[in-house]
């Protein structure tokens, strides 16, 4: 059988496009998208994706030119998880949370050639832009607005946007040959790893790494035909853990929301009969929050992920209805690669021992090749005692093809093999992880990702602040918060209150990174050599309890 290899009709380029045109064939009259009163189909949804697609072909954009998109979850948002791979482009989805300063950066290293701004985001887009160098090129601006909208294009002395999304749709050709990978291998997805202002880390994946990734979520959570999907998971977090590719495969709808509290929430599962959602345990948290709200009709699947849910949060989530899967991922792996399979033997435990299994991280999903514990400096893999600390590693089909312009920080985690995540954990000794720590400080609060080192930096341009640590604190409604520790220059009579501190913070950097919780010290802890002794400050911020229920 040596002579037998791979042809062009068996080994055709893999791509999660292809998704969008099997639904539009077999789901065509069914619904789509739901988004207030507007409703699509699926074949609706197929024909804008092409037309959209050829519109934004036509002004140029070519094979893997980055397209940036700002926007929350509505039907745009949706459309152009497809349209911009289809015409050819990388697609590059924005954190609507981040500041200009940092939209700025990272439309400057993907080099994005044109950006789709929802219309509540246009001044900060603008602002960002206006940050760029004199003479530096600068994207396309297209104005997203609600359907049945009418906006006049916001201008500037320097900045115009070119179309309205709605007229930019409307003027594409209905039977536009989407532009196929030339390789499986080719990029498809840019996302970036947390709002960084220095060292962006840009993680490009590709269609074949993407559509595994999508088919082992769907997999993994044995989401049925046609689910009723209820997008209160930002789409712009890893491209919605690939569920936007997920739903479209299994022909399910899409119930959008542009923002969401607990009431809202609630409303769109009770009217939609929505069976799915995803997000952080933070959303956990929103649900839980009101106790006069009813337990469900019908059981709603729960996927959570980005930080382990509190076992006390379980058991009251689960209390309304909501069937919780516990899952670990990565923008690095595109979508979840370890789940907290359920045995079957766990029913007969208690509600609270149910609830501690159900909070640890789990077992490789099926698709992802292995995952494992090691040690970081010998590389051998740890005990598997459920004590002994490591560092989690993974291999498989989804992993990035690495960090766009960073050949130094792509060889760091991708060696030996193996994916190193960062991330701390123990093996217990029936095969099922637990994270225990971030080896790079990071905290997550509400499923965003927090670098104590960025926070830090701001921190120490205070003309009053000597030091600064910041570590996490756990909060009854965000998860874990950032919590400064700080030590103020000599000669200071009177210096910062907590307030003015947190007030300086939230002028240099996103919201969602700023310290909830500054505490004064004479010195901070150190070791031998100088080191702050941030393991001292973890346990000082966790003995001061959660904090207050807050929103930003």
């Amino acid at each position: 059988m040596d002579q037998l290899k791979p042809e062009p009709n068996n080994s055709s380029p893999l791509t999660p496009l292809g998704f969008l045109e099997r639904a539009a064939t077999v789901y065509g009259d069914c619904t789509s998208i739901i988004y207030n009163s507007v409703t699509y189909n699926w074949s609706e949804t197929h024909r804008r994706c092409l037309q959209l697609a050829s519109s934004i072909q036509s002004l140029g954009i070519r094979r893997s030119d980055v397209v940036s998109v700002l926007a929350p979850n509505i039907p745009a948002m949706y459309e152009l998880q497809f349209s911009v791979p289809m015409a050819g482009a990388v697609l590059n989805n924005i954190n609507t949370r981040l500041d200009s300063r940092t939209i700025s950066v990272l439309l400057r290293h993907s080099e994005s050639k044109l950006i789709f701004v929802d219309y509540q985001s246009s001044s900060l887009i603008i602002e960002a832009l206006c940050l760029f160098p004199p003479n530096s090129p600068r994207p396309l601006l297209i104005l997203i607005n609600e359907v049945g909208q009418v906006l006049e294009s916001p201008t500037t002395t320097t900045l115009d946007f070119i179309s309205i999304y709605e007229d930019f749709v409307n003027k594409g050709r209905p039977d536009f040959e989407w532009v196929r990978p030339i390789s499986e291998w080719d990029p498809i997805v840019l996302n970036y790893t947390s709002g960084t202002t220095s060292l962006p880390k840009g993680v490009v994946h590709c269609h074949r790494g993407i559509l595994l990734a999508t088919i082992n979520c769907l997999m993994d959570w044995a989401v049925p035909r046609q689910p009723v999907y209820l997008w209160t998971l930002p789409m712009f977090h890893a491209n919605g853990w690939c569920l936007p590719w997920g739903i479209a495969a299994m022909g399910g709808v899409n119930v959008c929301l542009r923002k969401f509290d607990t009431a809202s929430i609630f409303e769109a599962i009770r009217v939609h009969n929505v069976t799915h959602m995803c997000g952080a345990p933070v959303v956990l948290s929103m649900l839980t929050n009101n106790p006069d709200e009813k337990p469900l009709r019908i059981p709603v699947q729960f996927l959570t992920g980005g930080a382990p849910p509190p076992a006390a949060l379980l058991i009251r989530t689960e209390a309304l209805g909501f069937v919780v899967s516990h899952v670990y991922g990565l923008t690095e792996m595109a979508s979840n690669v370890v789940s907290c399979a359920w045995k079957p033997i766990w029913n007969k435990l208690s509600v609270d021992k149910r609830a501690r299994m159900n909070a640890r991280q789990g077992v490789r999903t099926l698709l992802t090749t292995a995952v494992d514990v090691v040690d970081p400096e010998t590389g051998m893999i740890v005990k598997r005692d459920g004590s002994t600390l490591g560092e989690v590693v993974i291999r498989g089909g989804s992993l990035m093809l690495g960090y766009l312009k960073d050949p130094m920080g792509t060889s760091k985690c991708m060696k030996d093999g193996w994916f190193y995540s960062g991330d701390v954990a123990v093996m217990d000794p029936d095969g099922y992880l637990s994270i225990k720590d971030r080896s790079k400080d990071v905290i997550i609060s509400g499923g965003e990702n927090v670098s104590s080192v960025e926070v830090e930096s701001v921190l120490y341009m205070h003309p009053a602040v000597n030091e600064a640590a910041v570590v996490a604190r756990p909060d009854e409604f965000w998860g874990e918060t950032p919590c400064a520790f700080v030590s103020l220059k000599e000669g200071i009579k009177v210096g910062p209150s907590e307030k003015e501190v947190v007030e300086y913070c939230r002028e240099r950097m996103p919201h969602f990174m700023v310290p909830k919780t500054v505490i004064f010290m004479e010195e901070l802890p150190k070791t031998s050599t100088g080191k702050i002794k941030k393991f001292e400050l973890k346990e000082k911020a966790k003995a001061m309890g959660t904090g207050k229920m807050s929103r930003l």
